[in-house]
């Protein structure tokens, strides 16, 4: 659709401006132009049959001049037909010989020996003729022929008289057929530009090195173009600056961390080691997911790798099961006995996993469990048996640092925002809702590798 303001519509806008002038300016032009021809060719025509009288005059034995005139030019130029005249006048002016007997010339005599003449005679003005100049038997004669305008052809009437409707009736389809060739021509002139926004809009985070193209870019835009790259060239560096700073900064955070904890270790189980084991165990925790948003951001999905969803929730329950017991809460897993196979990528679905079951077990009452149910349309759920999440929270729970109890120093607020990262690069959906009983329940929707079967299927009933 070409839309008002666009460069397309202004263009378009502006050729139509100038083929509507053209349709109105090139009839007229054309209906002169043939006026003109018509003129000329009953010139020629004029110019020929005074030819042919002029054959017909000859001198006779006394010197006199005579005209014989076969007898269908005598038909031709009768009064009775009374649609051609002729006239022989000498250079004193008189008229030798008339086919209608008038003594007057049918035209005007030229002028300065010239040799044609169309303008008609006071009182004559239904002729239009021409006229040639012969010397003949040593005398100048002008033969004179001229055409009675009321009897001309029909047809050239017609076609004179008709020709401006006839071409505005064909304008009008034609100035409609160019403006849909228009239309198709700037959409494909504009195909490249649109081509480029589409690439530009696919540039984000993890697919910062995209540029858009220079090939196939009209001229005009390439400046535009190139700036454009330039800046994204910019905004890559800073970026890849940043990512590797907070990289480097978990890494170097992880290893003294991990000596304060291997000492904390040998000073025995007084309540000030335990709260600074539980401060320790934090902190490393928000290490580790800062590493998680350094590293998340510079994978790459495969569209055509296939995980299992059951076979990853496994091993995060492998990983998470000690910390819950330690914690006198438990773990299930449901649905888990056979493959649950999406297009994803492994690492992020293993990391986007374990964040929400490492926040459901942090949330989840004691003496409760936190269950995994892994769903054969691509889903999985993850509940929780904790004080749930209100729905005006729910939007706000995915942004990075957030956290509804300020009081609580136990997490930084990027567990969530990593999983939401990694539902948007696979183009899937995380969801919120309530348990049964209380708790929340997240559920991760992913592309399932073969939608399920339908319950009225006879395939899948059997």
């Amino acid at each position: 659709m070409l839309r008002r303001g666009s460069l397309a519509f202004r263009v378009l806008l502006l050729h139509t401006v100038a083929l509507t002038i053209t349709a109105v300016i090139l009839p007229l032009i054309l209906v002169w132009l043939l006026g003109r021809e018509v003129d000329r060719l009953h010139e020629q025509t004029m110019r020929r049959q005074a030819e042919v009288v002029a054959q017909h005059i000859a001198p006779d034995a006394d010197g006199h001049l005579t005209l014989d005139l076969p007898q269908d030019l005598r038909d031709l130029y009768s009064a009775a037909y009374g649609r051609y005249a002729y006239a022989i006048i000498d250079a004193s002016g008189k008229v030798l010989f008339s086919s209608n007997g008038s003594a007057t010339p049918l035209l005007p005599l030229p002028r300065k020996n010239s040799a044609t003449t169309s303008a008609p005679l006071p009182g004559k003005d239904i002729f239009t003729g021409d006229g040639i100049t012969r010397t003949i038997g040593g005398h100048v004669l002008t033969i004179q022929v001229a055409e009675d305008l009321s009897h001309r052809d029909v047809i050239t009437d017609d076609i004179v008289a008709d020709f401006f409707r006839t071409v505005g009736w064909i304008t009008l389809p034609t100035l409609l057929l160019l403006l849909a060739i228009d239309i198709v021509i700037f959409r494909r002139a504009m195909r490249p530009l649109v081509d480029a926004s589409e690439r530009a809009a696919a540039i984000g985070p993890a697919r910062a090195g995209i540029r858009l193209p220079a090939v196939g870019i009209p001229r005009e835009v390439q400046p535009l173009v190139a700036a454009v790259n330039q800046a994204f060239d910019r905004l890559e560096h800073g970026y890849r600056e940043q990512r590797r700073f907070t990289a480097d900064a978990a890494h170097e955070l992880r290893t003294p961390l991990a000596i304060l904890n291997a000492r904390i270790e040998t000073l025995g189980a007084a309540q000030d080691n335990k709260d600074l084991r539980r401060n320790i165990e934090t902190m490393s925790r928000i290490v580790a997911q800062l590493l998680d948003v350094a590293e998340l951001d510079g994978m790459r999905i495969d569209p055509s790798e296939v995980v299992d969803l059951s076979q990853i929730a496994v091993e995060i329950i492998e990983q998470m099961a000690p910390v819950a017991l330690d914690a006198g809460k438990d773990i299930e897993l449901i649905g888990g006995e056979s493959p649950a196979e999406v297009h994803a990528h492994a690492e992020m679905v293993r990391r986007a996993m374990r964040n929400l079951v490492e926040n459901a077990v942090r949330h989840t009452a004691a003496g409760t469990a936190v269950t995994i149910e892994v769903g054969r349309d691509g889903s999985i759920s993850i509940r929780d048996h904790g004080p749930g999440i209100a729905p005006i929270d729910r939007a706000a729970v995915f942004q990075r640092f957030w956290r509804g109890d300020r009081t609580r120093s136990d997490g930084a607020g990027l567990g969530l925002s990593i999983v939401k990262t990694v539902m948007d690069e696979h183009d899937g959906a995380i969801e919120i809702g309530d348990a049964p009983g209380g708790g929340a329940i997240f559920t991760m929707r992913f592309r399932a590798t073969h939608p399920p079967a339908l319950a009225s299927d006879p395939a899948a009933a059997t």
